[in-house]
């Protein structure tokens, strides 16, 4: 039994009488609480600085007396991988590099679409899919731009002169829109071309050659 004299006593001066085990949880429960935790690192700065110990570690050893070359290669190739490996912690996965925006028609200029849809079926018939592809894109927009339904503009790229001639051609916009997306994708992206991305949009611009432009309603007209 203990001695009650021992215990220890709340302020009334009564002997506090917890089991020692549930005490135990209790104040395991209570440290758990974020509270207690706020200013605490994080894993990534835990892992971090533990990466960073071993890098001091490794550059310790390097610099000590006695290392053989052999040894010292080992360490520094130790110290480049744990090197990385913070790098990739602290800055995420590396990641392609942001895709260039170029004009529709390249350094070269636009040519008419007639040449430009022989150029992508040449392509297409000797199986050059990619090659195909950017021609037929350009052949779609440069017919559009000799039936006016785009100005001439140097430096347009296939997204604004789908959206462009979506506003003209309202029933082709989400067409456009997808043949845009499918020679960016192809021609600045890494998605292999093939036959389907060349045929929709030779598809797409022999429709375009029977659609006509929407009628702008007149200002103040009935509704």
């Amino acid at each position: 039994m203990p001695n009650w004299g021992d215990l220890p006593r709340a302020a009334g001066g009564a002997p506090i009488t917890v089991p020692r085990d549930p005490a135990r949880e209790a104040a395991r429960d209570e440290l758990l609480k974020a509270d207690y935790h706020r200013h605490d690192p994080s894993l990534q700065e835990r892992v971090y600085d533990w990466i960073m110990d071993r890098i001091n570690d490794a550059l310790g050893v390097i610099a000590g007396d006695g290392t053989s070359g052999t040894t010292g290669l080992i360490v520094f190739l130790v110290v480049a991988v744990l090197v990385g490996v913070g790098l990739w912690w602290r800055l995420g996965a590396p990641r392609r590099a942001a895709r260039t925006t170029l004009d529709v028609f390249g350094t070269a200029g636009p040519r008419t679409a007639a040449q430009y849809r022989a150029d992508a079926e040449r392509h297409a018939t000797a199986g050059e899919w990619a090659e195909a592809v950017r021609e037929q894109m350009r052949a779609l927009v440069r017919a559009l731009e000799e039936r006016t339904l785009l100005d001439t503009r140097p430096g347009r790229t296939a997204d604004e002169a789908a959206a462009e001639a979506g506003r003209s051609l309202p029933e082709h916009a989400a067409a456009l829109t997808a043949a845009a997306l499918t020679f960016d994708d192809i021609a600045y992206g890494d998605r292999t071309a093939d036959r389907a991305a060349y045929q929709l949009l030779r598809d797409l611009d022999q429709a375009l050659e029977r659609a006509r432009p929407a009628l702008a309603a007149a200002p103040g007209g009935a509704a």
